[in-house]
Parts: C-alpha cells; sequence; structure tokens
C-alpha cells in the first residue's frame, strides 16, 4: 500500500534533497589534493602498503632539486621493484610484453591461524596417496603427458602457459621437461618463492629491514653487501656485534647461495634465504609443520624409513643431520646416488657448495667425529620437526642452499 503524502511533506522532502546536493557540491569543490587523500586515507591501509609510500616519499624528496632523466627513470624502477616484493610477484623481466601474455593471479598472502602453534601429529605409518591436478593451472585443460607436475604441490602447467606468464624463459624450457618427470622434480613459480609464505606482517618486518639497511630490491649482493646487511640485523635483534665465528658462518652462507662462484648473490636467492630466516625466528616448529605439501610430508617418510630400516623408529642424531644436508643435492646422470634414499629428497646440485671437494672433505671430517661421539636417537616427530626448515628451503629450482646446514 503507498503512503500518502501531504503537500506540506512534499515540499520539506524537495528541500532536504535540495540541501543534501548543495552540500555535495560545495564538498566537491573544497575536496583536499590527491596528496592530502592519501594521507587522510594512509591509516586504513595496510603496513605494506605504508613501507611502499615511505620508500615513494624518500625516491621523490629529491625531485624537487631538478635530477636527471636517468635518476628519474632509476627512482621509477626502484619504486616498482618495492611495489612487486610488496605483492610477492617478484622479478619481473622489462622486456614482460603484456599484449602477448596471461594476466598473473592476483596472490593475496597467508594469515596465520589461532590454532597454528598447536602440537601436530603427523603420523609415520599414515602413508598419504597424493595425485597430481588433472588440467593445467592456468589454462584449466587437460593435454594428458605434455603437462608438467609440481614436486612440492599438486599443480600441473603447460610449457607454453609457463612461457605466456613470463615464469618460464627459453633457457630454462630443457630443464623443466627434463626433471619435471623425474624423481628430483621441478618446483612451480608459487612453491619456489619462499618469500610467498609469509604473512603481510612478516612481509613488513622484512621489507622494514631492507629499507633500514639501504637494500634495493631486484639488486644482487656481494660479500661486502650481505656481511654488512648481516652485521646490521644481528645488533638490531641481539644488539651486541657478531662474534667471528658468527661472521664466519655468514660468509659460510653466502658461498652456499653462490654455488656458480659468481662473486654475488642474486637478489631470489637472497629474498628466498632471508625469508626463510625470518620463518625461523618468528614461528614455532609446530606452525611450520602445517606449511608441509602432502608430496613433502611423503618424501620425508620414506627417507625416514630407509634410515631406519630396521623397523624401529628410531634414527641416530648423526643420521638426522646428514638428511638435512641431503635435502639440497640433485641426482647426477653420470653418478650414482648416495647411501641415503636421495630420490626421496629434495634437489641436489653437484655445483653446490655442499658437493665441491673441499665440502666433501668437510664432511667426511664431520662424519668422523660423528663416529667417535656417542650420538642419541631420534624419533620420527623429532626428526620432522628438525628437518621441516631445511624441506621447505630446499623448495626453490636454484642450485644455492638457502638454508645451510650446521656443521
Amino acid at each position: 500500500m503507498g503512503v500518502l503524502m501531504s503537500r506540506r511533506q512534499t515540499v520539506e522532502q524537495v528541500q532536504k534533497v535540495s540541501l543534501a546536493v548543495s552540500a555535495f557540491k560545495d564538498g566537491l569543490r573544497e575536496r583536499p589534493s590527491s596528496k592530502r587523500k592519501a594521507e587522510a586515507w594512509g591509516g586504513q591501509r595496510g603496513p605494506l602498503e605504508h613501507v611502499v609510500q615511505e620508500v615513494q616519499e624518500e625516491e621523490e624528496r629529491p625531485e624537487a632539486a631538478g635530477p636527471s632523466q636517468a635518476q628519474r627513470e632509476e627512482s621509477r624502477a626502484h619504486r616498482a621493484a618495492w611495489e612487486r616484493l610488496r605483492d610477492g610477484r617478484g622479478v619481473e623481466p622489462e622486456e614482460f610484453d603484456r599484449a602477448r601474455r596471461f594476466t598473473p593471479p592476483a596472490f593475496v598472502r597467508p594469515t596465520r591461524g589461532l590454532h597454528d602453534d598447536e602440537p601436530l601429529e603427523i603420523g609415520l605409518e599414515q602413508r598419504e596417496q597424493v595425485a597430481s591436478d588433472e588440467v593445467c593451472e592456468i589454462c584449466e585443460v587437460w593435454t594428458a603427458e605434455s603437462l608438467f607436475p609440481c614436486r612440492v604441490c599438486t599443480r600441473v602447467y603447460h610449457d607454453g602457459c609457463l612461457r605466456r606468464m613470463g615464469y618460464l624463459h627459453s633457457s630454462s624450457t630443457v630443464e623443466v621437461t627434463e626433471t619435471a618427470h623425474t624423481e628430483t622434480g621441478w618446483s612451480c613459480y608459487c612453491c619456489d618463492n619462499l618469500n610467498l609464505l609469509l604473512t603481510e606482517e612478516e612481509m613488513y618486518s622484512l621489507m622494514e629491514t631492507f629499507q633500514q639497511c639501504k637494500i634495493i630490491p631486484e639488486t644482487c649482493l656481494t660479500l661486502d653487501n650481505f656481511l654488512h646487511y648481516k652485521h646490521v640485523v644481528h645488533k638490531r635483534h641481539v644488539e651486541k656485534p657478531m662474534s667471528e665465528e658468527q661472521e664466519e658462518q655468514a660468509a659460510l652462507q653466502f658461498s652456499a647461495l653462490d654455488p656458480d662462484k659468481k662473486g654475488h648473490v642474486e637478489w631470489s636467492d637472497f629474498l628466498s634465504h632471508e625469508s626463510i630466516v625470518l620463518l625461523q625466528r618468528l614461528r614455532p616448529q609446530n606452525s611450520l609443520l602445517r606449511l608441509l605439501t602432502a608430496k613433502e610430508r611423503e618424501r620425508a617418510r620414506a627417507t625416514f624409513l630407509s634410515l631406519s630400516p630396521d623397523g624401529q623408529g628410531l634414527v641416530s642424531e648423526s643420521e638426522c643431520r646428514r638428511a638435512q644436508r641431503t635435502w639440497f643435492r640433485k641426482h647426477q646422470k653420470e653418478a650414482p646416488s648416495c647411501n641415503v634414499s636421495i630420490s626421496h629428497v629434495g634437489p641436489m646440485s653437484e655445483s653446490s657448495p655442499a658437493s665441491s671437494g673441499s665440502s666433501k672433505s668437510q664432511e667426511k671430517t664431520l662424519l668422523a667425529a660423528e663416529q667417535e661421539e656417542p650420538s642419541r636417537l631420534v624419533d620420527w616427530q623429532t626428526f620432522l620437526k628438525e628437518n621441516v626448515l631445511y624441506i621447505l628451503a630446499a623448495r626453490p629450482n636454484s642450485a644455492a642452499i638457502h638454508l645451510k646446514p650446521l656443521a
């Protein structure tokens, strides 16, 4: 039923609408500039947006003094790099042809659950039958043998779709096709980037550290840069300088991140290393166990059972440490596997520091020391907790060792 309105009520309603329209027009004329508007809405942005905004404002300050064209282009490049770091998109090639590429999916950083830190029981005898997806993650089309599975998650891809996304280049196509269907396997672009494991708060902490240490995203780091960064971060958290032993460990980590001995660490390897170190510092082992995929849990079971053939469910601490080093090793066509079942563990590269001649001699020394000292026995749950960080750190396809095991 309709509502009858008197003439007086109608006039009052029209007057109210007129006043509202006039106020709206006045507001448009008096609207603040874009910069003031950004400041007004700054409180509603996430912490990562604040870091990017600070970097943008810092880079825009010298612009008033009349920087050169090259400086402006460099400033824009740095700003874009910070935005890609915030969004978890990784390195975007300069020759990225958007007209001929698929649009990358929007990435939403994970969040911590209320019960993430509670104990998590992963049974040793509870085997998991993991099957890869049937259709390409990008185009959602099934074409049987031409799909390449990820060795970490259940996603599968076409090599053509990966190229159109900008995640696969001609130089790495052969490597993907040769390893994707082997026991070594290949990590997809989601699993290859350890930075995608960080929550927004954790990423904010990492970006803040980069900014304070003057680290420019997507740039390589020399040994001096790496050690300076490690000194600053250590003093920031411990409030005292690094010892000589700690500096030596940092130098060994740099060598592990530079397997080809190029004298610098690639940005993607440095970012993955710092991401896994941050997870090690901020998250308990129970929370880290929840990051493992079914495929990773199965490889860990197979490795543990190969080290405990008698079925007692216990392995020595020395074997546990040896397993930590094998997560980063790959098959070699001309070289047989070592006594640990490498087919069930992470990637290995004979060119990596862990496989070099000097490292082999160090490993022999470690094995001799382990045989001399009585070793404690480790059960399945302890084995999994002590290896979880190295299992996660072995995800990237790079030959670099992103978390060097302690001697």
